[in-house]
């Protein structure tokens, strides 16, 4: 079984076929997803949407994009949500110089408090980083200075600095659909020198649908063509791909293993 660590299912292009999407999925061998927050102020759709079906978990958190319309949640509000026993990390959160929809002191601000949630409530944190790696090198060098915390560079279309960064503050990598993009050689490359204790696949759907779907809405199921590539970059077979990252996703987000989840029933 495969996990796809970053989804969200609550984007129209997704919600309004859940049911196919979920078959689709559990046809494709994809045995847990995680359906990411990108507003704190949609937590309720988040829950209900894992409350409602087994093998689907959620977090909370304030994209980059949204950290304008949200900057002030503070940490503890963010502790307190989370406490939902399906609810299994912060974020995502982070910085996007690419689009730059937040202002970008707001961007900062707001990571810093979801890293402070993350290390209050010993849950990981979910980082989104686009075009701003030497900041994200500052910002998560020194937070881990005050005191340490698990995350996930989700999605990683970044350089390779930041990615040997994230590994030696002891940060997990996602790759999603990119890495099976003709173009993406360097990311393939970053990929193989992640140790393999370290990495996660995602979809990040409905965007960046992996080869062969390339410019179609992604969904869950896909993220088996993305675990297949990075069985090829990194030589080992497809099932052992699935046991690596499923083993790494359960290390992580450790409230989603299935021990912690019997016990919280």
């Amino acid at each position: 079984m495969l996990v796809d660590s970053h989804c969200h299912l609550d984007f129209p292009d997704l919600q309004g076929r859940l049911p196919e999407i979920l078959a689709a999925a559990e046809a494709a061998g994809i045995g847990r997803m995680v359906t990411i927050s990108t507003h704190v102020a949609r937590y309720e759709t988040y829950r209900a949407l894992a409350e409602a079906h087994e093998n689907v978990f959620f977090t909370v958190g304030t994209h980059p994009h949204n950290a304008g319309d949200e900057p002030d949640v503070p940490a503890a509000r963010l502790v307190e949500l989370s406490a939902h026993p399906r609810c299994i990390a912060i974020g995502e959160a982070g910085l996007d110089y690419h689009y730059d929809k937040s202002p970008r002191d707001v961007q900062r601000q707001v990571f810093r408090t979801h890293i402070e949630a993350a290390r209050e409530t010993a849950l990981p944190l979910v980082i989104h980083a686009r075009n701003a790696d030497e900041d994200m090198i500052e910002i998560l060098s020194d937070e881990m200075r005050r005191g340490r915390f698990g995350a996930v560079l989700h999605c990683f279309s970044s350089g390779e600095k930041l990615a040997q960064v994230g590994v030696t503050l002891g940060l997990y990598v996602s790759f999603s659909g990119i890495l099976t993009f003709r173009n993406s050689e360097e990311i393939r490359r970053i990929a193989a020198a992640v140790p393999q204790d370290r990495l996660l696949v995602e979809t990040d759907a409905p965007y960046l649908a992996p080869v062969p779907f390339r410019g179609k809405t992604n969904e869950p199921a896909y993220v088996a063509h993305t675990a297949r590539v990075l069985a090829e970059v990194i030589g080992v077979s497809d099932d052992e791909v699935a046991r690596i990252t499923t083993e790494n996703f359960d290390r992580l987000f450790s409230k989603a293993a299935p021990a912690a989840q019997a016990q919280a029933s």
